[in-house]
């Protein structure tokens, strides 16, 4: 474990310590208010001080307040394929990624709602700001994946993650949680890297195909009727068709803080089947880019069948198309719903109001064009 001491999450040990900083910080109060609005602020703080494990800390407190925030900002959870899952197993979970903290925390719950150990979880070394943030994020099992670096580090800090990832399925027993990309999918168009596949290869010798299949890599697929974010999104994607975008110091956690409170809607995440050795096996024979290629059409395809489709994504579709092809999956009061929620959001933003409109639209409506394309190959 030395070899990962700037990787790994907290162990148990470790947990105390930490208990008491966060039960400290000067926001517990504020998280407490938000999280459980009907109790008082000091019991939580008296029983959260008495936590001395990591699994106590996500039982007692972490699923607890992911609850809360379903419950307050959402229509509902709803979620299926968990019950392919194998206790005796562990896995990769490659998820397509959306919201910056609640595309992993969701898998949490739905995994502890089967008896089935939480994941750990990437961490990105963006989003470590602060003793509060890292020591939450440590306790709930989530481990440091660099972000960023000059080009001369790139590689060890990539082996260092893709060994610790095979560590822990392997040897520590523990399914792992990461993004099927390099940070959240801003426009709606779910998509594999390559690099991210390959990155998980580098820490073995194996042949690719033995090397993946010990992973038992599964895609996670999580769908938001009302997209995370969307109008932060809508803006950062309109600045970087003119230039490069450069965030703004803290915009990270803001997007967190937004990601949590704004409604949600309904909500959908889905295990789909693990990638077998069957599919690997055929591509048994290409050359070393094609396999990995050849992987993440796998990934993607899974992505693109089991994402859940809403109503906005329907009618986002049509406004853009100008037409009504998928005029029956919602009603016309819907459709007004929905553009009055498109209009108050853009007129906030900074650029022109078209070019605006459109990239807004075609965040939700790329998940249907992607349903499409895979149906018509099928």
């Amino acid at each position: 474990m030395n070899q990962f001491e700037n990787t790994r999450p907290y162990n148990d040990q470790e947990i105390p310590s930490a208990v008491a900083r966060v039960a400290a910080s000067p926001f517990f109060g504020n998280i407490v208010q938000y999280l459980f609005p009907n109790q008082n602020t000091e019991y939580i703080r008296k029983e959260f001080l008495k936590l001395r494990t990591v699994k106590e800390f996500q039982q007692k407190f972490m699923l607890q307040a992911l609850n809360s925030i379903l419950q307050q900002t959402s229509k509902g959870l709803q979620y299926e394929g968990f019950e392919q899952l194998d206790q005796q197993h562990n896995y990769m979970f490659i998820a397509n990624h959306r919201d910056i903290l609640l595309d992993a925390a969701l898998l949490q719950v739905i995994l502890d709602k089967h008896q089935l150990d939480t994941s750990e979880i990437t961490f990105g070394s963006n989003l470590m700001q602060g003793g509060l943030v890292i020591d939450i994020g440590k306790m709930n099992k989530m481990f440091r994946i660099v972000r960023g670096g000059s080009v001369h580090n790139f590689y060890r800090n990539s082996l260092e993650v893709s060994s610790y990832m095979r560590y822990a399925i392997l040897e520590k027993h523990q399914s792992v949680w990461i993004a099927q990309r390099n940070g959240r999918t801003k426009n709606g168009n779910d998509h594999t890297e390559i690099a991210v596949l390959k990155m998980f290869s580098i820490s073995s010798d194996k042949d690719f195909i033995d090397n993946m299949a010990e992973l038992n890599i599964t895609p996670i697929v999580t769908s938001y009727e009302y997209e995370p974010c969307v109008f932060l999104k809508t803006q950062e994607l309109y600045i970087s068709q003119y230039q490069q975008y450069i965030k703004e110091t803290g915009e990270d956690l803001n997007s967190i803080v937004l990601g949590i409170i704004q409604p949600k809607g309904s909500i959908s995440v889905c295990a789909t089947p693990t990638i077998t050795t069957e599919e690997l096996q055929y591509c048994d024979g290409f050359d070393k880019n094609d396999k990995f290629a050849h992987l993440a059409q796998l990934i993607d395809q899974r992505v693109y069948s089991h994402y859940k489709l809403w109503k906005n994504n329907y009618i986002a579709y049509d406004l853009l198309e100008n037409g009504d092809k998928y005029a029956q999956e919602y009603t016309p009061e819907e459709k007004k719903a929905f553009e009055k929620y498109m209009k108050e959001g853009l007129k906030s933003l900074v650029g022109e109001a078209d070019e605006l409109k459109s990239i807004f639209l075609n965040i939700y409506a790329n998940p249907v064009r992607n349903k499409e394309q895979l149906t018509s190959q099928l």
